[in-house]
């Protein structure tokens, strides 16, 4: 009696150990793609070539296999997991890409290049999550989709944001823009710029500002017509916050990476560029300055 009951109690515990897997075939439902299992580590991967569009590095016709594989991963349970992947993006995909990841749950946390001279450019964007094996695989899916959707309305990546031409002599006013942050501009021949510290140290040295620790934004053209492109230096919990605000203001974001290494805290980087009236892109800035906590840090720079 006593053996069946503990033959009983261990299949009752390798049932719970089963339902409590990922959900493998779930993934390959709701993402589309077929994936494989990496039994020692636990991990399920999904993994699709970027094959749609003709990529050359360094005048070389370069194979997906060569390192243009967009790819997602996933651990834990099935109510319970964390997903982290790479996607392969063109110029043209990044931004809608992105605001779809943020939109649906998902922590974008680099976005950069591989090569050189690779015509047309390539990027590469990481995203991580955690929740559901449904809700994370729902979000990818997502976000494939929606490089489908731009491929599918331009089939060859586009070599411009297409916006109206810049005036040739700038002309920004810089006092509506020093009212929108705070502070006072640096002015230069019609172009106005702002420049923001975050401390931090690193080696046992303060820095900030003037060693490059900063978020700042250079806008050029009219006060019509204008453009602002700039670097915005924030901690690991401010990031997806300040993305998600520059997004829905309609600033591109074009990289996020680090600049510096055993700095205190960990200080990331990204590089935007933005076009439209000098005004709306000054706000939108700083409803991420807001969004991410740093408007006490812009205070404190202020006139």
């Amino acid at each position: 009696m006593k053996r069946l009951l503990l033959v009983w109690a261990i299949c009752c515990v390798n049932a719970g150990i089963a339902s409590a897997a990922l959900d493998t075939g779930k993934i390959d439902q709701i993402t589309g793609l077929k994936g494989k299992l990496n039994e020692k580590e636990g991990v399920y991967k999904i993994t699709s070539p970027r094959a749609d569009v003709k990529i050359t590095v360094d005048g070389w016709t370069m194979p997906p296999f060569m390192g243009l594989g967009t790819w997602a991963a996933f651990i834990g349970t099935n109510e319970k997991a964390m997903m982290m992947g790479d996607t392969v993006l063109f110029e043209d995909e990044a931004n809608p890409a992105m605001s779809t990841a943020l939109d649906n749950g998902l922590s974008v946390t680099a976005l950069h290049n591989h090569f050189f001279f690779d015509h047309p450019k390539v990027y590469f964007m990481h995203i991580e999550g955690q929740g559901t094996v449904e809700e994370l695989a729902g979000a990818v899916r997502k976000v494939y989709d929606k490089i489908k959707e731009v491929r599918a309305a331009n089939p060859q990546p586009k070599d411009s944001f297409a916006a109206t031409a810049l005036p040739e002599k700038n002309s920004i006013s810089a006092e509506p823009l020093n009212e929108i942050f705070g502070m006072s501009s640096e002015v230069n021949n019609g172009m106005v710029k702002f420049s923001i510290g975050h401390p931090a140290t690193m080696h046992g040295v303060k820095i900030d500002n003037a060693m490059g620790v900063n978020t700042w934004m250079a806008f050029a053209g009219s006060d019509d017509n204008a453009v602002v492109d700039g670097d915005f230096a924030v901690t690991e919990d401010e990031l997806q916050s300040a993305l998600k605000a520059m997004r829905v203001g309609g600033i591109n974001i074009v990289a996020i990476h680090s600049h510096m290494t055993h700095e205190q805290p960990r200080i990331l980087f990204f590089h935007y560029w933005g076009r439209g009236p000098a005004k709306k892109l000054a706000e939108a800035i700083q409803g991420a300055l807001l969004a991410s906590g740093l408007s006490g840090i812009s205070t404190s720079a202020a006139k």
